[in-house]
């Protein structure tokens, strides 16, 4: 399983939605809690070429974007390859 990163805040309801489908599927995550170390935040927008919003979520390094994209890739079946390969 490819390593999962996902940036946070604990006000962000689409964080939990993200982070419950993540655990749904048994997938372990680092959580980066923006609103508490907010220099991660600064390193966030520069890994995500300027977003600011979260959650951003990153697997195997690479960007995959936010909570939509996230459901979005389990919806046409591909978050599990992303995942594991």
């Amino acid at each position: 399983m490819k390593p999962v990163e996902i940036y946070t805040t604990p006000i962000c309801g689409y964080c939990v939605r993200a982070k419950k489908l993540l655990s749904q599927k048994g997938v372990s995550y680092a959580e980066i809690n923006v609103m508490v170390r907010p220099a991660k935040r600064t390193q966030m927008i520069h890994r995500t070429k300027g977003r600011t919003s979260v959650p951003q979520i990153f697997i195997g390094g690479k960007h995959i974007g936010g909570c939509d994209e996230l459901y979005a890739l389990e919806r046409i079946g591909r978050l599990d390859a992303i995942l594991v390969a």
